[in-house]
């Protein structure tokens, strides 16, 4: 018998092939980018929301999959290779108060996720981006995926989250024992010299959708 979590984990596992989050996948479709989301799942009252054949049918249009490779992502071991689960935060959440461990790890539960290729840290997770200091590289709406085990070496692009909740992605010049020095992606924005007591963690962008 067909179940309720064997359809959204196929949508997941089509999103994940096209390097899509859930809400990434809607919009290709030309639906509500948050028609996919795992809120959306359920109703207020806790009673089993299914996708519509209508979404359905426009995400396989939106992708070119047919409806048999459809069906071959139903399963609790189906799809392409190894997938993980990755919680999706949003980027004013990243700034706020509790979302976060000390060192840099999303707290709590109940994060909408996307299925993603097995990355090889299981605290890995995305977020999505808002505003346009990060053009033309990272875009409004784009997802990124960091990963906090990840080692950093100069030039990489990361996140940096301060003391104060301001988050910031930015490209990683130097690093002392005293300051790291960010370059600003966006040239219009300036390149920044933080002291390190005042950064709460760092960590490296290990995928973008765009």
């Amino acid at each position: 018998m067909l179940k309720h979590t064997d359809i959204w984990r196929a949508i997941d596992r089509l999103a994940a092939t096209h390097e899509l989050s859930a809400s990434g996948l809607a919009r290709r479709a030309g639906l509500d980018p948050t028609t996919f989301n795992k809120s959306k799942r359920t109703t207020g009252d806790g009673k089993l929301r299914w996708p519509s054949t209508e979404s359905i049918s426009k995400v396989l249009d939106a992708t070119g999959a047919s409806l048999s490779e459809f069906v071959s992502l139903i399963g609790e071991s189906a799809g392409p290779g190894s997938l993980q689960r990755v919680p999706v935060i949003g980027y004013a959440q990243a700034g706020s108060a509790g979302y976060f461990t000390d060192a840099g790890y999303p707290a709590g539960s109940g994060w909408d996720e996307l299925m993603f290729p097995d990355l090889g840290d299981p605290s890995a997770y995305a977020l999505e981006i808002a505003g346009d200091s990060m053009e033309p590289v990272y875009r409004d709406g784009d997802t990124i995926i960091v990963s906090p085990a990840a080692q950093i070496r100069r030039n990489d692009r990361v996140v940096v989250r301060t003391r104060g909740g301001e988050v910031m992605a930015k490209q990683l010049l130097r690093e002392t024992a005293t300051k790291i020095e960010l370059l600003s992606i966006n040239r219009a924005h300036p390149d920044r010299s933080i002291p390190r007591t005042e950064i709460a963690w760092m960590a490296r962008i290990i995928w973008a959708s765009q």
